[in-house]
């Protein structure tokens, strides 16, 4: 099957050459497909980061090819793969950053290792490896013509969430342009603590109060807001501000928030 789009997300930034050498590989082999860039500014080497971005941009994505690569073990042992989603092919690196995408697009089919070519350089194989790869598939090449089968791929740890009477501890998964914290908790989790109102929110450094709300504007401009954002998760934000700033906190931090001490 052939796919006019690939999807690109990867912690390569904006200035260097890193994203356009990936476009002109891209281009050179499937001139006729078109490329989109879903984020190249994950934080570098922070892989879950980079998962939840992906997982959470899929689903709202045409059925693609998607080329993902945040990849600290690059040149290592770690192989480079494919993966058969039920909508969709994910290439990248075997470190757990492509299987939540691939869970949010129907599950895992299969999966095929990535031949590395003997001229691939060593610490570019978004370059040499995954462009290719993805340019390939894109045009209609089989996975399985690209490598042998994988019977089990890597996945990430399952991040901490902790629900209690009156206190929740997560894990962050990400920090957005805003400073919006995202939690790996959901309001579900939230729910099961009873807190309803007035909260704390707590990082390692400092401890704020804030509001459970629906929307930034459900509190007064620099105020803190505890919310579901749009990924279903519960998030922290400033109301014209960066929770992240407020909070000196990032996406491989810890966050726990329990009950305002003025909370009736």
């Amino acid at each position: 099957m052939a796919y006019p789009l690939i999807s690109f997300t990867s912690d390569y930034g904006l200035r260097d050459g890193f994203v356009a050498a990936c476009h002109g590989v891209i281009a050179g082999i499937a001139p006729d497909v078109r490329v989109l860039d879903v984020s190249h500014l994950v934080p570098p080497q922070q892989v879950r980061h980079g998962a939840a971005v992906l997982a959470q941009t899929v689903p709202f994505l045409p059925k693609a090819v998607h080329l993902a690569v945040v990849d600290p073990g690059v040149g290592t042992e770690r192989r480079g793969v494919v993966v058969v989603a039920g909508h969709g092919l994910l290439v990248g690196p075997d470190n757990g950053l492509l299987v939540p995408a691939a869970e949010a697009l129907g599950g895992v089919i299969g999966a095929y290792a990535l031949t590395v070519p003997e001229r691939a350089s060593a610490t570019f194989h978004g370059r040499d490896v995954f462009a290719p790869a993805a340019a390939q598939l894109a045009l209609g090449v089989h996975p399985a013509a690209l490598g042998p089968g994988v019977p089990e791929l890597v996945r990430l740890p399952d991040p901490l969430v902790a629900a209690f009477p009156g206190k929740l501890v997560s894990d962050v998964l990400t920090v957005d342009h805003f400073g919006n914290v995202q939690l790996a908790a959901t309001p579900a989790d939230l729910e099961l603590t009873g807190l309803t109102s007035g909260v704390t929110v707590h990082s390692e450094h400092v401890a704020v109060p804030a509001t459970i709300g629906r929307t930034f504007a459900d509190v007064p401009p620099g105020a803190n807001l505890l919310y579901p954002d749009s990924a279903g998760r519960l998030a922290v934000a400033v109301n014209g501000g960066s929770a992240a700033a407020v909070l000196r906190i990032g996406s491989a931090d810890e966050c726990t928030i329990t009950a305002s001490p003025t909370a009736s």
